[in-house]
């Protein structure tokens, strides 16, 4: 409603943090659900749960659906023109994981949109068929508390986007026996925009 503020109310002082346990799902709206599911079965390494010709699901771990997808006919592909969800995430336990995935798709065509070591991260950003963004990506740091100590320390903040990499290159030092720790080590390039990326 107009002229009302946006702005929540905050828990009282003491009172009981009530939040979620989990993330437990994404769902997507398609117009061609069989064409992503199997792109993401293939992605994610994901089983089919159940599928009807309205809807499917997806799960690649103790989730019973992890991933589920709509079907409505005439929808049109994300141009990345609109507001709403810019992209979802997925992480790997290890860098072995990220890598081997890696280049499990890309033998098979997959190759991702572009890949940055955002410092918290390093992650490897791929399309979908229908233009949706997706990261896959391990995490940089062993703790919450080193991640928190990172964005201080004010490398975010100069750079809150971080480096591109190539990731045959990565592949290729990873395999070389290049410490993990070097690798998922941000180097420092100076200040950095937003990249128009959609």
């Amino acid at each position: 409603m107009s002229g009302q503020s946006t702005q929540q109310k905050l828990p009282a002082a003491g009172a009981r943090k009530i939040a979620p346990d989990r993330l437990a799902h994404i769902v997507f709206k398609t117009a061609d659900k069989r064409r992503l599911m199997d792109w993401y079965g293939n992605v994610l390494s994901a089983r089919v749960v159940f599928q009807n010709d309205f809807i499917g699901f997806l799960t690649y771990d103790d989730e019973h659906h992890r991933i589920a997808f709509i079907q409505i006919p005439g929808l049109e592909p994300n141009s990345g023109k609109t507001a709403g969800l810019h992209h979802v995430a997925f992480t790997y336990a290890t860098m072995d994981d990220l890598i081997s995935n890696y280049e499990r798709l890309r033998d098979a065509g997959v190759r991702p949109s572009h890949c940055v070591n955002h410092g918290p991260t390093t992650s490897m950003y791929y399309r979908d068929p229908e233009g949706n963004s997706v990261e896959l990506q391990i995490d940089n740091f062993d703790s919450n508390d080193e991640v928190d100590a990172w964005f201080g320390s004010g490398e975010f903040a100069e750079n809150p986007i971080g480096v591109d990499f190539e990731p045959d290159d990565l592949a290729a030092k990873f395999h070389s026996g290049v410490p993990e720790a070097e690798l998922k080590k941000r180097p420092n390039i100076g200040p950095r925009g937003l990249p128009n990326r959609n």
